[in-house]
């Protein structure tokens, strides 16, 4: 039982290594910036996620920041 633990263990601990974060070089930076890494880079595909926010929830926007303070955002 104690060797299956450790097993356990030992994968773990190797899966947390490997997705561990990476520092970004200033050389780098130009590829993560480029317009093919925004979310909102295609507008007719933001335009339909909008409609359909608006579908289920009847309510336009719910993109931006909300406010209130209720937390119910």
């Amino acid at each position: 039982m104690n060797k299956k633990i450790a097993q356990c263990l030992a994968g773990f601990c190797l899966l947390a290594i490997c997705a561990g974060c990476q520092n970004v070089k200033p050389w780098q930076r130009a590829t993560l910036a480029d317009v093919t890494m925004r979310a909102d880079r295609d507008p007719l595909g933001t335009a339909q996620d909008e409609h359909i926010f608006f579908s289920r929830e009847a309510a336009s926007g719910g993109r931006g920041v909300g406010g209130g303070g209720c937390g119910c955002n």
